[in-house]
């Protein structure tokens, strides 16, 4: 036989190879014949984009629709600072951006198109909680499955303190606010609201972006009572965005 072999490849084991290397063990798994996997291949195999790119694609859009917001708060592109204030329960979230003197001004309020849990913190990986309390944005994905998201950065070092104190582990992560309209444990504003957040967070830089998330408007309600069950330093937290939120205009 000379010590060669005749190799017959079969087209079947060769779709399965690429399939395997190109979509996450995770989306094959959840897969029963389902249409999404026509999409994650598109998404997994098509070419990465950065952060520059995106802003690039998207800046003169996004400046076209804040264009109005901006002259009324009277504040210059690119912005110093963001804030985005997210409300469960009026499910909005609110953008503010900082002027020429560094103090907030109301820019505009987006519609929350999909959230999933309830008031409350976020307290463990897999319990569909959106947290609650004073975050930044750690990172910008210009890649995600939902368009595009900001990544914020749950959880934090009070987060990490109070789960220690519980014997909590396992805190989950991945907290995004994007695009789409579904959205699980994280913040689902629609494709366009996604590129207006990207790019003001790119723009204004993520450093200088805070992410306040609270179960309602603190302000309008003072005598708002938190839910049975809510951990006892909650209440520590809840002061703290009320304190914030308070320099805010209204």
């Amino acid at each position: 036989m000379g010590g060669f072999f005749r190799l017959r490849v079969r087209p079947g084991v060769v779709l399965a190879a690429v399939l395997a290397v190109a979509i996450p063990a995770e989306v094959v798994l959840r897969w029963r014949g389902g249409p999404g996997i026509a999409a994650a291949l598109a998404q997994r195999l098509s070419p990465r984009a950065t952060v520059r790119e995106r802003v690039d694609r998207y800046e003169a859009a996004v400046r076209a629709r804040l264009a109005g917001d901006l002259q009324r708060a009277g504040v210059a592109w690119p912005p110093r600072g963001v804030w985005l204030v997210a409300l469960k329960t009026e499910r909005v979230l609110r953008v503010y951006v900082a002027g020429a003197d560094g103090r907030p001004r109301r820019l505009r309020e987006y519609p929350i198109l999909a959230a999933s849990g309830r008031v409350g913190p976020k307290l463990r990986e897999g319990d569909l909680q959106v947290p609650e309390g004073i975050y930044g944005v750690e990172s910008l994905n210009p890649n995600s499955r939902y368009h595009l998201a900001l990544r914020v950065d749950y959880p934090n070092a009070d987060d990490r303190l109070h789960a220690a104190q519980e014997g909590r582990r396992g805190l989950g992560g991945d907290i995004m606010i994007h695009g789409s309209s579904a959205s699980v444990g994280c913040l689902a504003m629609g494709d366009e609201a996604a590129e207006d957040l990207f790019v003001l967070a790119a723009r204004a830089g993520v450093s200088r972006v805070r992410v306040w998330i609270a179960p309602l408007d603190l302000r309008a309600h003072p005598g708002w009572v938190a839910p049975p069950g809510t951990p006892g330093w909650m209440a520590g937290r809840y002061r703290a965005l009320r304190e914030a939120m308070a320099t805010l205009p209204r």
